[in-house]
């Protein structure tokens, strides 16, 4: 592996967030799943959490848009509600479902330096009622035309772009957040191998 390479990979690995995630509930199409996993290696979110209650398990989503974000990204994969709710509380504080209610928040009152889920749903019918009841709060996204909806792929881009330009503000990008044994795996699973450990003590990775 190149310097230059190592350089950027640990960049990269350095800016990853670990207080943000995403979790897709039953989205069919495989395209809006792998644009989603694009956008958020864009944003630095490493975990990404895909539930399928009520479709099968895809068994490939679309390669192209994803851009190889696969490789780069964690996934984790549920088919019990339960099971991936209580995932989610071991290491997010807050659980928000997208959902046009009387009491949903603007995407631009989350306060997302702090620690928060996203949940996004099915294209047709959105969240589950079952996992908005298991949630902290709904949020939706202020529109100004007739149809209030967007793609799930854009909805989520536009969510976590917010979640970035806060957090950009705020210099939570400028220290790594992910703990140390994800990262150390981390640097093995991206291609350092034997390297890794060395690579590891000599990086600039350093926890303020």
């Amino acid at each position: 592996m190149t310097p230059e390479r190592t350089e950027k990979l640990l960049r990269v690995l350095k800016q990853r967030q670990a207080n943000l995630t995403v979790v897709m509930e039953n989205v069919k199409d495989p395209h809006n799943i792998s644009a989603v996993l694009r956008t958020c290696d864009a944003v630095g979110i490493q975990d990404v959490y895909i539930l399928t209650t009520k479709e099968s398990r895809h068994k490939r989503w679309g390669h192209r848009s994803s851009s190889s974000a696969l490789k780069w990204l964690t996934i984790h994969e549920f088919d019990n509600l339960e099971q991936c709710v209580t995932a989610l509380r071991k290491k997010f504080k807050k659980i928000l479902t997208t959902h046009l209610s009387s009491d949903a928040v603007s995407l631009y009152d989350i306060d997302f330096t702090d620690s928060v889920a996203l949940v996004f749903g099915n294209e047709h019918e959105g969240v589950t009622p079952e996992f908005r009841a298991l949630s902290d709060g709904n949020f939706i996204i202020p529109q100004m035309g007739i149809i209030q909806s967007l793609n799930i792929s854009v909805a989520c881009a536009v969510s976590i772009y917010e979640a970035m330009r806060q957090k950009i503000s705020a210099g939570q990008y400028e220290k790594s957040s992910l703990p140390d044994d994800q990262m150390q795996s981390l640097l093995t699973q991206w291609g350092f191998e034997e390297e890794t450990p060395e690579v590891y003590r000599s990086s600039k990775i350093k926890r303020s």
